[in-house]
Formats: structure tokens, C-alpha cells, sequence
């Protein structure tokens, strides 16, 4: 591949590979620093969630380098991400003490499930109490994703090897368009735990810093999943011409790889100012109710 690149694009290819490189190296310099300053019942599940950036833009440049890698890469990106959804809805229970401090924080109260993706515009929908059951159906929620994107990837990649699968074949009669709209129901219904329970925490836990974090990890969902979708289909639709020797597609995946790695180069030194801060631990609801009662009894 570099024997075809003239002198600026050997450049761009040097600069990329070494922001994957800085990418990786910082990321390994905070899955060190976490190790060893954050307790053990998060430390997995924040380092996991650091990884997302880091083996985002690894992926792309190897499909980069590597053009007939593509669909491995991209679909190994999309897994990774899909546990990662459900990882973030653990850190922010986690945050708040775990599910039983979290339950008896919120004993009274109820989840407002009229929230993105799903049903940002059926105001109607009642809210549903807090307890035990609606926080396991939550975390199933986005557990189904990481459980079944992997299921799916491993029968694409079969059906790629016998010749019945291609990812620009989008025809009814072809396997990827089928593949692809259950993919999406299945995103669709990961995220909606994460968006209810990031309106019901986001106030408790601001100390923590949850808002740049869920924004993070809003931007990596938007960048790796709505870019490469809009960047393919005008790949698709030849609006993005081709240059031999590389068809319309083949450009669409360079664009794809090449702006997936600056954009996650820049969001692995960000996650690092945001996730590097150590915070004060939530005080126990106890404590929080003994503190109303003496405001109430002080006058």
C-alpha cells in the first residue's frame, strides 16, 4: 500500500499512525494511574471505558494500513463499543454507591423513561417506580447488545467468507440489510437504559464530573456509528467519487478510518483531564437524612 502513496500521503499516513500511537501510550499511562488510585469495584469498569477511544482509532488505523481488514476492524470497533454502553451504565450505578445505596437513595422515587433514543417525544409515558426489578430489566437492556453484537458479527463474517454478505450490498434479497436494521433496533434499545439513567443520576453525580463523561462517551457513539453510516451512504451513492485505483467505497472507508482517528486522538486526551480528577466519595443517604432532620429542627 505505501509503494502507491505519493510524498503527502505517506505524511498523512506517518501522522495518523502516530496519533494512534500517543493514543494508546496515554491511555496506558491512565489504565496505570486508575489502577492503582481507584478502588477495585470500579477500576475494570472505568478502564474498559477509557479503552473506547484508544481501540477505535487502533482499528481504523489498521484498516488504514490494512484496506482489505476493513470489515474486521470496523466490526471489532462495534463490538468493543457495545460492551462499553453497558459498562457505562454500571460506572454510574457504581457511582452512586452501587444498587443497593442507589435503591435506598431513590426509594421513592420513579425513573422518567420519556427519553432518547426511544421515546424523547411521547411525554405521555408514565414514570415507572425505582426498584430491584426495573434496574435489572435497565442493565438487560444494554447487556443484550454486548451479548448479541458479537453473535452478529461472527455470522456476518460467515456469511462474508461463503460469498452472502457484503456491506454495500443493501438490497432486500442480501443479508446486510437484514443484519444492519436488527443491529439497529438492538443500539437503539441499548442506549435508552443509559439516557433514563443518566436523567435520573446526572444531579447527584455532577461532583463526579458525569455530564463531560456522558458526553464523551455521546460524542464516540455519534463519531463511530452516525459518521461511518453518513460517509457510506454517500460512498454508496457515488456523491464521494472515485480515484483510481480506489472505487467510491474504498475512499469512503480512508475518509471514515483517517477522520476516526484525529477525532479519537483528540477524545483520549480529554477523557484523561476528565477521568484523571479524584473525587469525594457520595456520603450515605443516612447521612443525608440526618442532615434535613437537624436543618429542619435548627430554627
Amino acid at each position: 500500500l505505501s509503494a502507491g502513496l505519493d510524498l503527502p500521503g505517506r505524511f498523512l499516513f506517518a501522522i495518523l499512525t502516530l496519533m494512534t500511537l500517543i493514543a494508546n501510550l496515554v491511555f496506558i499511562e491512565e489504565a496505570v494511574y486508575i489502577y492503582r488510585k481507584i478502588p477495585s469495584s470500579k477500576r475494570s469498569i472505568i478502564i474498559w471505558i477509557n479503552a473506547a477511544a484508544p481501540v477505535i482509532a487502533t482499528t481504523s488505523c489498521i484498516g488504514m494500513w490494512i484496506p482489505r481488514s476493513t470489515m474486521f476492524t470496523d466490526f471489532t470497533a462495534a463490538v468493543f463499543f457495545a460492551v462499553v454502553i453497558h459498562k457505562f451504565l454500571l460506572m454510574m450505578i457504581k457511582e452512586c454507591g452501587g444498587q443497593k445505596l442507589l435503591l435506598r437513595r431513590f426509594e421513592n422515587g420513579r425513573f422518567k423513561i420519556s427519553t432518547g433514543p426511544c421515546c424523547c417525544c411521547c411525554l405521555c409515558l408514565p414514570h415507572v417506580r425505582i426498584t430491584r426489578r426495573t434496574l435489572f430489566w435497565l442493565k438487560l437492556g444494554t447487556f443484550q447488545f454486548a451479548f448479541f453484537r458479537p453473535v452478529l458479527m461472527f455470522l456476518s463474517i460467515v456469511l462474508w467468507t461463503n460469498g452472502n454478505y457484503s456491506l454495500y450490498n443493501l438490497s432486500p434479497k442480501g443479508a446486510a440489510i437484514w443484519i444492519s436494521c436488527f443491529v439497529g433496533v438492538l443500539t437503539i434499545i441499548a442506549l435508552w437504559p443509559v439516557g433514563i439513567m443518566f436523567q435520573q443520576v446526572r444531579t447527584l453525580l455532577i461532583s463526579k464530573k458525569i455530564i463531560p463523561k456522558f458526553a464523551l462517551y455521546q460524542f464516540i457513539l455519534i463519531l463511530n456509528h452516525l459518521q461511518t453510516a453518513i460517509i457510506n451512504i454517500l460512498a454508496k451513492q457515488r456523491i464521494i467519487p472515485c480515484a483510481p485505483p480506489l472505487s467510491s467505497s474504498a475512499r469512503g472507508a480512508y475518509i471514515t478510518q483517517q477522520l476516526l482517528i484525529m477525532e479519537m486522538f483528540l477524545i483520549t486526551l480529554i477523557s484523561r483531564v476528565v477521568y484523571r480528577r479524584r473525587y469525594d466519595e457520595l456520603e450515605p443517604p443516612e447521612c443525608m437524612a440526618e442532615e434535613a432532620g437537624d436543618d429542619k429542627q435548627t430554627p
